[in-house]
């Protein structure tokens, strides 16, 4: 089981798409630090010897990755939300913030919608 920072990386995939369970890397810094290391994309990380684990690991520490890069991301959300730009707003009431449109869709931001029952009217006679 190979252990980077603080990710256990799934045994049967292939290195370039294990490398992605680590979060702050994606596909093209995944093929990025893979090739410093002198892998090959398609070796599975259940493949990897221990000097190669070493050699990511030395990679992935200069990088900003996992809890740093998640309370990075969460400060510059709080730092939107106090000088209440319009991002902050948006990010304070739960509403898309980059621009989409809220008449529909966007229920992930949003929420499932609450049915609320119409009261009648009393008629007048």
């Amino acid at each position: 089981m190979a252990r980077i920072a603080g990710i256990d990386l799934p045994k049967n995939k292939r290195g370039e798409i294990g490398l992605t369970y680590i979060f702050g890397i994606g596909r093209s810094t995944a093929q990025r630090i893979l090739t410093d290391a002198g892998i090959d994309f398609n070796t599975k990380v259940s493949e990897w010897n221990d000097d190669q684990l070493n050699k990511l690991r030395t990679i992935i520490n200069e990088l900003k990755v996992e809890g740093a890069l998640r309370s990075e991301v969460q400060l510059n959300i709080k730092r939107l939300v106090d000088i209440n730009s319009y991002r902050g707003i948006r990010h304070r009431n739960g509403l898309p913030v980059r621009g989409q449109r809220t008449r529909t869709n966007c229920r992930t931001r949003k929420g499932k919608r609450k049915t609320v029952a119409n009261k009648k009217k009393a008629t007048k006679m």
